[in-house]
């Protein structure tokens, strides 16, 4: 069952990429600028997730972008720097 949803994810990431970068760039959110364990830690949090005003956006966008930001964190194999 895992597998299905990793591969579900992976496939909304890949199609629905592009839209979930807006997303995130519109919320100032750069996935290059932390961590997967500091993005982990923001997605575990209310009070983070407030901070960073995620909170108003749907279940589903939440997921989609968390699976963005830490598919392109720092430490990831594909990194985002922020400006490029």
């Amino acid at each position: 069952m895992k597998h299905i949803f990793l591969i579900m994810s992976l496939f909304v990431v890949t199609v629905l990429g592009d839209d979930i970068s807006q997303v995130a760039k519109k919320l100032n959110l750069f996935a290059g600028t932390k961590a997967t364990a500091q993005w982990e830690r923001i997605f575990s949090s209310q009070r983070r997730m407030q901070d960073y005003k995620l909170d108003s956006l749907s279940q589903d966008k939440i997921r989609e972008l968390k699976i963005y930001l830490i598919q392109h964190a720092a430490d990831s194999d594909q990194p985002v720097v922020p400006g490029l």
